[in-house]
This record gives C-alpha cells, structure tokens and sequence, in this order.
C-alpha cells in the first residue's frame, strides 16, 4: 500500500511532465499497464522505451491530476488530463481514469479507462 507521501510524490512526478522519469522511480521492474481492454505491456523497461517514444512525437504535454485521488489499501484510482501538443502542430485533449495495484511504494499494475475517441488529434 502506497503511503500518502509517496502518492503525492509520484502525483507531482506526473505533474511535473517526468513521465518517464515517474515510470522508473514508482514502478516495479515487472510492472505492466493496459490502455482499457488492449493486451498489457510488461517490464519497466518496455514501458520506460513506450513512454519515451511518445512524447518524442510531442511538442509539449501538459498533465494534471484531478481530484480526489481515491485509495483503498493496495489500491488507487487517479484521474488524469493530458494536453498534448504533437509536432506537426495537432493537439489532443485526453481525459482518463487509472487503476493501479500497488505493491508496496510502487505500482505492479495500471489499467487505464479512457474514450478511444479522444486519441484522435485535432487541429489546432
């Protein structure tokens, strides 16, 4: 179970647009996520590469966690907002739920619940 120092700090990690940096540092080595029914990636380190790969292809992403932040023991549901701006001057307003399995100060497991419909860039 997360304590509350450690949510906050990995919330403020998020915020901060370290999102690579948040995988390596709250995330177990075995840590899987899943965009909402899609197959789970596997490994901090696939995970670390995906993320990197992503916002190379941004210009700026702006994220913000929404509260409140909802915990019971091992688990915790955030919701996120993320602005990005790509490179070719489209923008993407994403709005997503995270439940995450916590073991201990890192998350084991993250499922996130958005509309597919949102990942569609629009123009600007």
């Amino acid at each position: 179970m997360p304590t509350a120092e450690t949510l906050e700090r990995f919330i403020a990690r998020v915020e901060q647009n370290a999102h690579v940096e948040a995988i390596q540092e709250f995330y177990t080595e075995d840590a899987s996520m899943q965009e909402n029914r899609s197959p789970p990636r596997i490994g901090r380190d696939l995970l670390m590469a995906r993320e990197r790969a992503v916002l190379a292809k941004a210009r700026s992403v702006q994220s913000a966690c929404v509260r409140p932040v909802f915990v019971s023991g091992d688990y915790v549901v955030v919701r996120w907002i993320f602005d990005f701006v790509w490179l070719d001057g489209t923008h993407t307003h994403m709005e997503e739920l995270a439940y995450q399995r916590w073991d201990g100060d890192r998350i084991a497991e993250e499922t996130f619940f958005y509309d597919p419909s949102q990942r569609a860039p629009k123009s600007a």
